[in-house]
């Protein structure tokens, strides 16, 4: 069930030659390179001229998309399955509010009420009453924010605030949540999710909060304080009996998900708009549950960068990072760092983020990484994820609608003109209504990308998963199958046109 840390790793250079380059793989005979000239003509008629986004739709649907390495378990799963779980909880929603109400003593005293007089709804109530039903997705999740459907907060503010709307049945049905996500990454081509699953357990310590503000600008004192509360926590049964019920619990929850079709693989997080003791000893527990478990792959920290807690410890966080990194080196730490924009915070907030998640906090993979252009060091970033081969992760649909940044004004164009690794992924595809074949039109009618990089950017998702080498090439030929399947139905279609014509 649990693994243990063997303190060795196999050289960069042995992963580097099972993986990049797999796209080259199914060229092993004469028809599968015709195969694959033949789609990629296809493709580039796609994008020719104006976009034709039905289409790529289409072809984008069917691609095999290697994983989802960018993606919120909670964000991802659709509004209307959370309505689904009210029932099975014996909660109901209010439907002046909105809100899911969960003492069982309202719950029941609304449904000792006559119909008509009831406020809170059920599972059933909430389908059958349309006005409450569409007023309660664009609470829940950004629906119809487009077309003005509502008195609407900013769009940061609506995105953020959904995940208090569902939360509590989001947390209570792990499996059924899971199971849902599996069927529709199947459906989708979608072979591997990397899932931001659970928030590790943390502890308050008031004296270690006032200790670490002052100790922010020392870094040896600040170390020797992170030293010494390690060192009690370590011993600490009720912290250690935490940490235990919470790697069971996601083993238990991830049961049934793995088969020969799909993989699933779980991080754990931190959230950043926490005091420092509870973002700290939430990080110890991150660390050591990924050391415990092959099922948890790496830790991430999670929450809005641009508020007033987030930006003033920002550079606190990143030396925790950086202490637990020294302790637990074989642990992966991919980091939400750089998610802001222009008027999001003043100028001098956006000169630095991700260029600390990468020297100060040793980060795997950069997320987001959207105020790329606006950092001190934009050259040197970039120089370094390049040579380190650090990717980050593009999350098209979600940038758009938090930050406003899309098209020539996405950095998207930064990183590929630099030569830096990118993944495409979805971020929370529940909460912002679409999916990664979404992101893959996105990308390629406003970029207009080839389909080798096309291709790259499917194989990229398998190579910079935080998954073991053999894991990955197990991966990878699976892929390999697919796209060779997909080439040849691709193929087909396109003589089968030609033909007609």
């Amino acid at each position: 069930m649990y693994k243990q840390l063997t303190g060795s790793v196999l050289p960069a250079l042995t992963l580097a030659l099972a993986i990049a380059g797999a796209p080259q793989a199914l060229a092993k005979g004469p028809a599968s390179k015709t195969n694959e000239v033949a789609t990629a003509r296809h493709y580039a008629s796609l994008i020719a001229g104006e976009p034709k986004t039905a289409e790529l739709t289409l072809f984008f649907t069917q691609m095999p998309k290697g994983g989802d390495l960018h993606h919120h378990y909670s964000g991802s799963v659709y509004a209307e399955q959370y309505v689904d779980f009210l029932d099975k909880q014996g909660y109901c929603v209010d439907k002046r509010t909105y809100r899911i109400e969960t003492k069982k003593e309202v719950v029941a005293a609304e449904r000792a009420k006559p119909a008509e007089e009831r406020n809170c709804l059920s599972t059933a109530e909430v389908y059958a009453d349309d006005y409450t039903f569409r007023e309660l997705l664009q609470r829940w999740s950004n629906k119809d924010f487009g077309n003005h459907g509502a008195i609407q907060p900013p769009p940061d503010r609506l995105f953020f605030q959904t995940f208090g709307f569902f939360g509590p049945v989001s947390n209570a049905n792990f499996r059924e949540g899971l199971q849902e996500l599996k069927k529709r990454a199947i459906a989708e081509n979608v072979s591997y999710i990397e899932t931001m699953f659970k928030m590790s357990p943390f502890v308050v310590n008031k004296d270690f909060d006032a200790q670490a503000w002052k100790n922010a600008d020392d870094d040896k004192a600040l170390d020797a304080q992170m030293g010494a509360w390690l060192a009690v926590l370590e011993q600490d049964a009720g912290f250690k009996k935490q940490l235990e019920d919470f790697v069971a619990k996601i083993h238990e929850s991830a049961e049934g998900i793995d088969d020969e079709r799909f993989t699933m693989r779980y991080q754990t997080y931190v959230l950043r708009l926490l005091n420092p003791s509870q973002v700290f000893s939430s990080m110890v527990s991150g660390f050591k549950a990924a050391a415990m478990s092959d099922k948890i792959v790496g830790v991430n920290i999670v929450g809005q960068e641009s508020t007033m807690v987030s930006m003033r410890d920002y550079t606190l966080h990143m030396k925790m990072f950086r202490f637990l990194k020294s302790r637990y080196p074989e642990v992966k730490v991919a980091m939400h760092a750089g998610e802001l924009a222009m008027g999001d915070v003043p100028p001098e907030g956006l000169k630095f983020h991700i260029d600390q998640a990468l020297v100060v906090a040793n980060a795997n993979r950069i997320g987001h990484g959207l105020d790329l252009a606006h950092e001190s060091n934009a050259p040197a970033i970039m120089a370094r994820m390049r040579k380190d081969d650090i990717p980050v992760e593009i999350n098209l649909t979600s940038n758009a609608f938090i930050n406003g940044v899309e098209g020539a004004n996405h950095p998207i164009t930064l990183y590929r003109k630099y030569g830096v690794p990118y993944v495409i992924s979805t971020d929370d595809a529940g909460v912002t209504r679409h999916t990664l074949s979404n992101e893959y039109v996105l990308f390629a009618s406003r970029y207009k990308p080839d389909y080798a990089e096309m291709k790259r950017t499917s194989y990229n998702s398998i190579r910079y998963a935080f998954l073991p080498v053999a894991e990955k090439q197990r991966l990878t030929r699976q892929l390999d199958e697919r796209f060779a399947a997909f080439e040849a139905k691709i193929a087909a279609l396109a003589k089968a046109q030609a033909v007609a014509k």
